[in-house]
């Protein structure tokens, strides 16, 4: 019998920091998270316009410590498979774990997209090139991997219920997509003909599986959360995840439609531009809709005393995708108001990074987001809870 997810642990007054054998036996999947957080404040910030852009240097401080921190994680997750390998093993039959390992993936590709955009300031453009060459195909092979290792696991040793249906279930699904949206940033530098082409329709294939992954998902997402009512307090934050998907993929056709002329024949070239339009802007729609029901969600949740978990981190790297997205659609438009909703997002994108930095710095420090999960809930609320 599988349990429902556990919400990660919440920061106390005053916690006991673990011992340093032990500092990483409980430290999950999830805490890519941070380093998608931070890579996407850096990358999302080259999307704004040209006449509000934060400082260059400023967005290339950010990278650089994204870059360190997936160094630093990197590490530490070893260090996890090597000493405490049966908590390692524990995370792959948590149904409430395991599709974290998606972050991994778009931790990969996100460092490495920032790497041609921003990295290449520092490192210079060759050292760049390299860089997300080696993290786009890690990145991309670990999100392949997990798009279907995990779905098999939740169906094969999970059983998981309706009950349990949460949008993480979308991290390893939507960690093509991502590939799908930076990919194309490679494509130049290849060599011209079947490379470019071979690499941008691999984009494209991407793309499609994602998409229909994730077409397939949300229904049991937004299912559950009419009939069964608001997910746990922790877990609410973590239906900005939705907005994952939406953005990444909006941003993904505006990237086809950039390289495309030159690397495929017409008229598909002029078909990618049409369809980064078509398919953008109703898309963006839907996100600004989940936007807002997501919002809703969390004011309430505050108000009934939800505080700090790991689960606040999905405040910002779906956001930032929904502010690439807009940037695309900026471009491709030329209208002003995409402009003006990417820098709202961008707003709304660096106070959450802001007060996610602070918390889990503060909880670092206290030890306890380094301490054991928290006991799971012992049961659903009664359905007169949703009408209070």
């Amino acid at each position: 019998m599988v349990t429902a997810p556990r919400p990660l642990p919440s920061l106390p007054r005053a916690t006991a920091r673990p011992p340093r054998a032990t500092a990483v036996r409980h430290l999950g999947p999830n805490w890519y998270a941070c380093v998608m957080g931070t890579a996407i404040v850096a990358g999302a910030g080259t999307a704004l316009p040209a006449h509000a852009t934060v400082p260059r240097p400023v967005l290339t401080t950010v990278w650089a410590s994204s870059l360190a921190l997936l160094a630093v994680l990197l590490t530490a997750r070893a260090l996890h498979w090597a000493r405490h390998r049966d908590q390692a093993r524990a995370h792959l039959r948590d149904p409430a774990v395991v599709p974290f390992y998606g972050c991994l993936s778009m931790a990969l590709l996100a460092v490495g997209g920032g790497a041609l955009t921003l990295g290449r300031d520092w490192t210079g453009p060759r050292a760049a090139v390299v860089l997300d060459a080696v993290l786009f195909t890690a990145g991309t092979a670990v999100g392949l991997a997990a798009a279907v290792a995990v779905p098999y696991l939740m169906a094969v040793r999970h059983r998981v219920t309706a009950r349990e249906v949460t949008p993480v279930w979308l991290l390893p699904l939507v960690a093509p997509m991502v590939s799908a949206a930076l990919g194309p940033r490679l494509v130049p530098y290849l060599p011209q003909g079947q490379p470019r082409a071979t690499l941008l329709l691999a984009c494209v294939a991407m793309f499609g599986l994602s998409l229909l992954a994730t077409l397939m998902t949300l229904p049991l997402v937004f299912g559950r959360l009419l009939t069964g009512g608001p997910p746990p307090l922790a877990l609410t934050p973590t239906l900005f995840l939705v907005l994952g998907p939406l953005g990444q993929s909006t941003t993904a056709v505006g990237a086809f439609a950039d390289v495309a002329p030159g690397v495929v024949p017409a008229p598909y070239d002029e078909g990618f531009r049409v369809l980064a339009v078509l398919y953008g802007v109703p898309v963006m729609g839907f996100a600004l809709l989940w936007l807002c029901l997501a919002c809703a969600h969390v004011l309430r949740a505050w108000r009934r005393g939800m505080r700090f978990t790991m689960t606040w981190w999905s405040f910002t790297f779906p956001v930032g995708t929904c502010v690439t997205g807009a940037g695309a659609l900026a471009s491709h438009t030329g209208l002003v108001v995409y402009d003006v909703l990417a820098l709202a997002l961008y707003a709304l994108l660096a106070v959450a990074w802001a007060v996610a930095v602070r918390c889990t710095a503060r909880g670092l420090f206290s030890g306890a987001l380094l301490a054991g999960p928290a006991p799971a809930p012992s049961g659903p609320r009664p359905a007169t809870d949703r009408t209070r």
